[in-house]
């Protein structure tokens, strides 16, 4: 399994309608169509924390291709009054937000 980590700053209180956002999106076979295994948003004192899962490493390729669906266009846009970048001067896509793993470890089986 291959995850990406995205930081950005929301205030707490758009918890509520940033999770409905995502929750009708991933209604959707938008998460598939990306290889999305799973997402968790998480928030902590001001900044937003979107955790996702895929299947494969390959997941980065599939979002970009499916940026130009209307649907995803329509839930970034949805969420531009919620969700703002970490450091509003260097960002220029979710790619300039992904945080860096630098330690792994998993439970054998």
């Amino acid at each position: 399994m291959h995850s990406t980590l995205i930081v950005a700053r929301m205030d707490p209180a758009s918890g509520i309608d940033v999770a409905q956002l995502f929750g009708a999106f991933d209604e959707t076979e938008m998460p598939h169509r990306m290889g999305t295994r799973r997402r968790q948003l998480f928030q902590y004192r001001g900044l937003y924390f979107h955790l996702q899962d895929f299947d494969t490493d390959n997941g980065g390729e599939l979002i970009e291709q499916a940026k130009s669906d209307p649907r995803f266009v329509a839930i970034s846009d949805d969420l531009k009054p919620f969700i703002e970048a970490y450091d509003p001067k260097t960002w220029r896509s979710p790619a300039d937000a992904m945080a860096t793993r630098f330690y792994h470890w998993e439970a054998s089986a």
